[in-house]
């Protein structure tokens, strides 16, 4: 690799940007720029700040490692599981194989959470808000909302301890420790409430479709992640069926894949089902999609 792509100790950081980036976009990977630059910046141990500032500093021991990771890369390794981490709302989360790496597409569900949370925290005054994060893997939900809402308190739940562990990582780098707690579990059992709000980025790939998804995901996510079974909703009917108890004006939102709003709405709604006010709730992403619903009582 080192001899394809020409990284020797010598070259120049600025060199080794656009050489990786023109072998990333020979080989039809999608941003070759900005990868290119991430694996630059990680090997160097560098940001894009000191890449721009010091555009010639040379490779020098970097020049092998980079050169692996640009193998990885073309073997469709997404770069955040190469420099193991991923930016989402601004923080930086630690991710592994036990975990589903966030994707922006989540960040419409935090962007609706704390449509819902900010006037039920200027409600309550003093008295702390308590979140739920169902299949917590990195924690960046939980941990994004904790920060945002000073004060707030939250419970992750993940069947994988090795998800888990990952999250307290992240809760510990984020000065978050001890507002968060971890449990491991399957969704919603044994968890006691009440809980201000709940919210889920579960599995909803429906079981047929795993196959044609992009390798970046299918390889290197992990499956149980993925896999929403034969309509992509069963995550979301184990959710529902063993909720803890919310309060009034407490709220619960799901993410959702393409196409899948309405369903998601209808169990939901179905799951709330008697007396007393409902209203749910639709939010799209960046690309007009309807990401993520909620249900508000």
């Amino acid at each position: 690799m080192c001899q394809s792509t020409r990284l020797t100790a010598d070259l120049p950081a600025s060199k080794a940007w656009a050489e990786i980036a023109r072998v990333l976009k020979d080989a039809g990977v999608d941003s070759p720029v900005i990868d290119a630059r991430l694996l630059v910046c990680h090997a160097l141990g560098i940001d894009r700040v000191g890449l721009l500032r010091d555009p010639a500093r040379p490779l020098d021991d970097a020049a092998g490692a980079l050169a692996a990771m640009v193998t990885r890369r073309l073997a469709r390794e997404p770069v955040s599981r190469i420099i193991g981490e991923r930016a989402f709302w601004g923080r930086t989360f630690k991710i592994s194989p036990a975990t589903l790496d966030p994707r922006a597409d989540s960040e419409t569900l935090v962007a609706a959470a704390l449509e819902l949370a900010k006037p039920m925290q200027a409600a309550r005054g003093s008295q702390p808000l308590r979140f739920l994060d169902l299949g917590t893997g990195t924690g960046c939900l939980l941990l994004t909302l904790l920060a945002e809402l000073p004060g707030s308190l939250g419970t992750g739940v993940d069947i994988s301890p090795e998800a888990l562990m990952v999250a307290r990582t992240n809760a510990a780098s984020l000065g978050l420790s001890e507002r968060a707690q971890w449990v491991e579990g399957n969704w919603a059992s044994g968890v006691r409430g009440p809980f201000d709000l709940i919210v889920s980025n579960p599995p909803y790939i429906r079981h047929g479709d795993l196959a044609g998804l992009a390798p970046e995901v299918v390889a290197y996510d992990p499956i149980l992640a993925l896999d929403g079974g034969q309509d992509g909703l069963d995550a979301y009917r184990s959710i529902l069926s063993n909720l803890p108890e919310l309060p009034p004006a407490g709220a619960v939102l799901f993410e959702v894949g393409q196409g899948q709003a309405s369903e998601v709405l209808g169990l939901l709604s179905g799951a709330f089902a008697g007396p007393g006010n409902r209203v749910t709730h639709r939010w799209q992403d960046l690309s007009g999609i309807d990401r993520a619903v909620g249900l508000a009582t």
